[in-house]
């Protein structure tokens, strides 16, 4: 297994003031592997209800399911939109069996040579740090809830990472600063080799020893839905960086790009409706839109 991501399995409840949808397909893990899922086969962990929906089930066929656990109610979050886009604003949590999820990476897993830990409990992440074999490209999501409740269990998973991904409230709320570029550089010396920063539909920055990268976002004209755009942005970029096995910073910018490239097609239609039927080939087109744009 090249690639293992670590993430929640859920059903959605989303409104914005362009539709709604009900137990849509969700979860950090899950908008991750669809990302990834452009360039190779991403082997999954979690853990899901025997309640999850058999459409459902078979998108969640075309990932590697091994290290997927399923026992009780599956994770349920129901939130809603306003104009600002960038903003979800959560009605209900139901943690249900990811209260009790418990990673354990099949033996396959624990030798991967690249793992994305989704947003999710810092102390699963840890347990899955610990399970790992050599010395895989790390990257780790989170979120704010993660940076109040588990502050401490979050920067020592930090430490060990070797690209840490937030959005910019996260980081400035982390690092307690509204500055982006000295949070970025706070960051990274906290322990990883590189910092990206996600703006959401303004773009991403990228921050390492030696350099800065600053990437718009794609210029949509219609989002729906953008939940989960920063997990498939997430999931994007590690999958690039899976599939060429390449860890400069020079790709890792080519990866940030693939990215964005497919966060906006997630951000198009509710849950994995526009990203499952789209193709490779128009991930491409909106990549050289990206050179178009960056050229001056």
């Amino acid at each position: 297994m090249d690639l293992v991501i670590v993430g929640s399995i859920g059903l959605d409840d989303v409104k914005t003031p362009f539709g709604e949808v009900k137990g849509a397909l969700g979860g950090s893990g899950v908008y991750a592997s669809a990302a990834a899922s452009f360039f190779l086969k991403p082997g999954l962990t979690g853990i899901m209800g025997i309640d999850m929906p058999a459409d459902h089930l078979e998108i969640l066929g075309k990932f590697d399911l091994e290290g997927v656990e399923r026992k009780d109610k599956t994770f349920h979050w129901e939130g809603f939109y306003e104009y600002d886009m960038n903003e979800a604003k959560t009605i209900n949590t139901e943690l249900n069996s990811l209260a009790s999820f418990n990673p354990i990476l099949p033996e396959s897993y624990t030798k991967a040579k690249f793992l994305f830990l989704g947003n999710t409990d810092p102390d699963i992440q840890l347990k899955t740090l610990g399970q790992m074999k050599g010395k895989p490209f790390i990257v780790l999501d989170t979120m704010n809830y993660w940076i109040s409740s588990k502050r401490e269990s979050l920067a020592q998973a930090i430490s060990r990472v070797n690209l840490a991904v937030m959005n910019e409230g996260e980081a400035r709320q982390l690092m307690d600063t509204p500055n982006l570029v000295k949070a970025g550089r706070m960051l990274l010396d906290m322990g990883p080799e590189f910092v990206v920063i996600k703006k959401g539909e303004h773009g991403a920055l990228l921050f390492s020893l030696n350099g800065f990268f600053s990437a718009p976002g794609y210029p949509l004209e219609v989002v729906k839905d953008p939940t989960g755009a920063g997990d498939s942005f997430a999931g994007g970029m590690i999958g690039y960086l899976a599939k060429t096995g390449d860890t400069s910073e020079q790709n890792i910018r080519k990866a940030i790009i693939y990215g964005s490239c497919i966060a906006s097609a997630c951000a198009e239609d509710f849950s994995l409706n526009y990203l499952k039927n789209v193709n490779l080939k128009e991930i491409e087109e909106r990549y050289h839109v990206f050179e178009e744009i960056r050229r001056f």
